[in-house]
């Protein structure tokens, strides 16, 4: 049994929750003995060391029939509960298949995969890029679940938010923020009905037994589309690294994405300005008072494709 197996969760690691809000913090101080309870119910076997990560921790476990699995542990929250949405709703589609969950905890079972293999090891970038356009395509076609968040309320706040978040840019970023909102305006009209991952960049492709590739830590979201490319255009370069050959990387990968999902390219820019936006009302929210460097090289790696 999975209760009988010695186990503990690193200080470290429950520690690290203590910067979080209120509800992260007092449910890192439960973490372990909320750990210990799953690997009993589920009849687990602890089977390699705990990943951490910002939102929760994944424990490599072994079931009853010394299947390999994944407990992954997260606040329990509105956005725990709709990635279980998503994951019942895919039923293992293009998705890390999701074989039991425990809402009141946070807790999902998960199959195995290969945890140190993600697409950002794939050195041909058309192939990577080609690899998400199909999975995308698979998440899109499952339908949405009703209760799932919407791109429309997205958006409403977005633009809500927008005009007050200006006051802290300089003229250049105010002007392109503007112009944001504006793409965002001509398109908010017909959100879309697709089931959304919402971050599916390269880093959330695993590799796997079942399927060659798999996409995980959906953030299931009813929308169109087109608000699903950003993560992909953005992987796997940065500022001090290639901005030189950002651009060309961006705008080949925005073709690529769009002809395999059959988007209409200037409806796709403008939802990726809905992204660039909404990441820098984040970011200003943050502290951070000025557009980042990549997602000004974004923006302007698809102004030939804004017709």
């Amino acid at each position: 049994m999975g209760s009988e197996q010695p186990f503990a969760i690193p200080a470290a690691v429950v520690s690290g929750f203590e910067s979080g809000d209120d509800a992260t913090r007092d449910w890192g101080r439960l973490l372990p003995s909320v750990a210990r309870d799953l690997l009993q119910k589920w009849d687990l076997r602890p089977d390699g060391a705990v990943r951490a990560g910002e939102a929760g921790i994944v424990v490599p476990v072994l079931r009853a029939d010394d299947t390999p699995a994944a407990l992954k542990l997260q606040v329990p929250k509105p956005e725990t509960r709709a990635a279980a949405l998503g994951l019942t709703a895919w039923k293992g589609r293009g998705m890390v298949r999701l074989l039991d969950y425990d809402a009141d905890r946070g807790g999902m079972l998960l199959e195995r995969l290969h945890a140190d293999h993600s697409l950002e090891r794939v050195e041909d970038d058309d192939a990577a890029v080609r690899v998400v356009g199909g999975l995308l395509a698979r998440l899109h076609s499952v339908p949405a679940p009703a209760p799932l968040p919407r791109l429309t309320t997205i958006v409403a706040g977005m633009l809500t938010d927008a005009p007050a978040a200006m006051r802290f840019l300089d003229s250049d970023d105010r002007a392109r923020v503007d112009r944001w909102a504006r793409q965002v305006t001509a398109v908010e009209a017909e959100p879309g009905d697709r089931l959304l991952h919402w971050d599916l960049h390269y880093g959330n492709v695993l590799a796997a037994d079942r399927e060659p590739w798999l996409a995980i830590d959906p953030e299931p979201l009813i929308g169109d589309p087109g608000f699903d490319l950003w993560p992909a255009l953005d992987s796997g370069w940065s500022a001090d690294e290639s901005v030189s050959d950002a651009p060309r990387i961006v705008r080949r990968r925005f073709g690529i994405l769009t002809e395999m999902l059959d988007l209409d390219r200037a409806r796709a820019v403008a939802w990726t300005a809905a992204r660039l936006l909404q990441n820098t009302l984040w970011d200003i929210e943050d502290g951070h008072h000025a557009i980042s460097t990549s997602a000004k090289t974004v923006d302007d790696a698809l102004a030939s494709f804004s017709g």
